[in-house]
């Protein structure tokens, strides 16, 4: 039987069955459905997409699948091509994975690995950690000034539920079971405050490899949203105290926020991406490094390579989804759907009230209502599923991230179902 994700499979409600889909809508044997969070959020051309489905099929034509460890192929050039091109600043080294999680591990991986190329000390703890079986200390041996084993993160934060992609993320909810592993003192985690962030860096900045944010939009920690004046401080005091940025844009990225990248307000030095890079087809993530990363690895010591590959990283079916949902991006002109998804949201959203709702927030192509008490939104998903819509609130939030090919009144019709329901 499957095992299904998040959630009690001794008390869960039956998942609805989909035997469909086309557009924005997912069909049941019962039920026309406006999937109103795009699969998770990387649904951005709808389902069944004429141009998606010719271009995987294109591809299945020639091969499906190459490894990447001694192979290459058109399909994952030609996407890390486009990446280069599309991407801002030097963000032009791509290494491919196949998931956002496992994007997420190879940005960390990275940046740790960064500053151990180049400290002499790095290097002879890599040979003392070996020895470290042999009765040595690993306490001791990290103390090591030049050996920067802490990383930054915000509070709620979500980056996946992979283990170190669990240590930066922030919240009890999901990641619960490192509390077997008790508190990791290399993580810290602060609010999206400026005197937050300063009093960090003051505090911990000479030993910190790096610092990761989901930018302007944490997603599975409650949709919360910030100000880019947050990440552009970040950006000067990471370049002072030469700490490495990481934007997981897994879920912001391709317009999401209202901006084709955040990365094109706040340069970062890694970007991972994730989810509408495949348009929702099939699973892929890159992790793309700017030039000063990519040269802390660019050596004749082979010890000083990123010892990293997933089976399925440049899946020749995947690149060319890639490539098509970027094309389709840029042709049909993406952002301005967004923008109109946000005025449309906005107009429907912004006066609406209630006292069970703590906060409505709005940001390109997602909208958050918070409420005060979880019990608030029990019952909403039948709710919606009855009037034509799949929704799935979680804890606190009800919210909606929809896929960008929606017509205007099928999106008045998500946000009307929403506040209907409190108004029973």
């Amino acid at each position: 039987m499957i095992w299904y994700p998040y959630a009690q499979m001794k008390t869960m409600t039956p998942p609805f069955k989909i035997i469909d889909a086309e557009g924005v809508y997912l069909y049941t044997e019962e039920k026309k459905l406006i999937d109103s969070i795009s699969s998770w959020w990387c649904v951005i051309h709808g389902y069944k997409n004429p141009e998606m489905n010719r271009a995987i099929a294109a591809q299945v034509e020639k091969f499906s699948h190459v490894m990447l460890g001694g192979l290459t192929h058109q399909a994952a050039e030609d996407l890390s091509d486009k990446l280069q091109a599309w991407l801002p600043g030097d963000l032009n080294y791509s290494f491919f994975s196949d998931s956002g999680s496992v994007a997420v591990e190879v940005a960390l991986k990275m940046a740790l690995q960064y500053y151990m190329n180049r400290s002499k000390k790095g290097r002879r703890l890599v040979l003392a950690l070996d020895g470290a079986h042999h009765g040595g200390s690993f306490d001791e041996m990290n103390q090591s000034e030049d050996v920067r084993t802490m990383i930054l993160a915000l509070e709620h934060a979500y980056h996946g539920d992979t283990f170190k992609a669990m240590e930066v993320g922030d919240d009890e909810d999901y990641h619960f079971v490192l509390e077997a592993y008790g508190k990791n003192r290399n993580i810290i985690h602060i609010p999206t405050e400026i005197d937050a962030l300063e009093k960090a860096f003051a505090a911990y900045g000479e030993r910190l490899n790096s610092f990761i944010v989901e930018p302007l939009l944490q997603g599975a920690g409650g949709m919360r949203m910030y100000d880019v004046s947050f990440l552009r401080r970040a950006r000067e005091l990471c370049d002072r105290y030469d700490v490495l940025l990481i934007f997981d844009e897994v879920a912001t990225g391709l317009g999401r926020t209202g901006n084709r990248f955040v990365a094109d307000l706040v340069l970062p030095d890694i970007i991972v991406l994730g989810k509408a890079l495949t348009g929702g087809y099939i699973g892929h993530a890159v992790t793309v490094a700017n030039r000063k990363v990519y040269e802390g690895f660019y050596d004749d010591d082979p010890s000083h390579a990123l010892m990293h590959g997933p089976t399925f990283m440049g899946n020749a079916l995947a690149c060319r989804a890639a490539l098509k949902s970027i094309e389709l991006f840029e042709r049909e002109d993406y952002m301005a759907k967004i923008k109109r998804i946000e005025e449309v949201t906005r107009r429907e959203m912004e006066g609406f009230s209630d006292p069970r709702v703590k906060e409505v927030r709005i940001m390109g192509g997602c909208v958050c209502v918070e409420v005060f008490d979880p019990a608030t939104l029990k019952g909403y998903q039948q709710f919606a599923y009855e009037r034509g819509v799949f929704s799935r609130p979680f804890l606190k939030y009800l919210y909606a991230m929809v896929p960008y090919v929606i017509t205007e009144d099928e999106l008045v019709k998500v946000l009307s179902t929403m506040r209907e329901w409190f108004r029973r």
